[in-house]
């Protein structure tokens, strides 16, 4: 399938958006956009709107830095440094915990680092856990869990039946591992997970049925981490394709939709996040889009 890259300024829109420069976090490339199967979050204007498929976003956390989403679960960052939660509506959040710098959500639950950078890991209204003494980022999967050391290592936890860990290991662990050095983010979701490393090269491993690792492991599972994009700065995966975020702001995309070799689906891009079969991509104008199973963009509107 053949997608013509949409250059979101040669759309038209008119606001502008100071592009950020920190490390990308959480279930997303940046702390604006999150996705998990067809539960989706963005920050617009300071507030985090969520919504599950396609329903209309709704508004539901001011002071916004940051926004994640579970299996059945909504987060969101303030700027205060408190990190809620809730399920069905955000009167009823809940704080997880405070003094938050970070996090990540998934099905396990979330890690969230500090600003001592101590990394710490929950699940539901259970009081969280400190797990790591310095931490950058962390990723939460299904069943396996991530996380990158301040020196740049990276750790795995969880299950290893589709090869999560990228070391070859196929017993899972309960305690974290090491099994890859020089990592500045990871992303991980049905069975497989992303890493990108510090000369921009995107790593992969776990399964790839539909084509998220690209041709690495195509068709079954692959249990090393191998390389299947490069000049990258920004990462993301789904349940069965991936995207990533060129330095230039090109946005690409591969797996299921979009085929297996990396495809140029937009240019100045920020953010993007993927989920089931959606993905959701931030311009540099401020403006959210959206591809379904491949098919797009179409343009979300948030009813400011």
């Amino acid at each position: 399938m053949k997608h013509r890259p949409i250059g979101f300024r040669r759309l038209g829109l008119g606001f502008a958006l100071l592009v950020a420069t920190t490390t990308p976090w959480a279930d997303s490339s940046g702390e604006q956009l999150a996705a998990y199967y067809d539960r989706y979050m963005a920050i617009v204007g300071g507030t985090a709107y969520g919504w599950t498929g396609k329903e209309r976003p709704v508004p539901m956390v001011s002071d916004a830095v940051q926004v994640g989403v579970g299996k059945d679960t909504y987060y969101a960052l303030r700027k205060d440094g408190s990190l809620l939660a809730w399920s069905d509506s955000a009167a009823n959040a809940i704080v997880l915990m405070r003094d938050v710098h970070r996090f990540a959500a998934g099905q396990s639950g979330w890690l969230a680092i500090n600003r001592t950078r101590g990394l710490w890991q929950g699940s539901g209204r259970e009081p969280p856990r400190k797990i790591a003494e310095k931490a950058s980022a962390a990723a939460v999967g299904d069943g396996t869990d991530y996380y990158i050391a301040a020196n740049g290592d990276l750790y795995v936890k969880g299950q290893a039946n589709r090869g999560q860990y990228g070391d070859g290991r196929s017993v899972p662990s309960n305690e974290f591992v090491k099994t890859a050095a020089q990592v500045t983010a990871v992303r991980a979701h049905t069975g497989h997970a992303l890493h990108l490393s510090s000369d921009g090269r995107v790593f992969a491993t776990g399964g790839n049925v539909h084509g998220p690792l690209s041709r690495h492991g195509l068709g079954d599972k692959a249990n090393q981490w191998g390389v299947i994009f490069s000049g990258a700065r920004a990462i993301a995966t789904g349940a069965s394709h991936s995207a990533a975020i060129r330095d230039d702001g090109s946005l690409w995309a591969w797996g299921s939709g979009f085929g297996i070799e990396p495809t140029k689906i937009a240019d100045k891009v920020v953010t993007v996040a993927a989920g089931s079969g959606a993905t959701i991509a931030q311009s540099e104008d401020g403006s959210v889009w959206i591809w379904e199973g491949g098919r797009g963009p179409r343009q979300i509107s948030f009813g400011r």
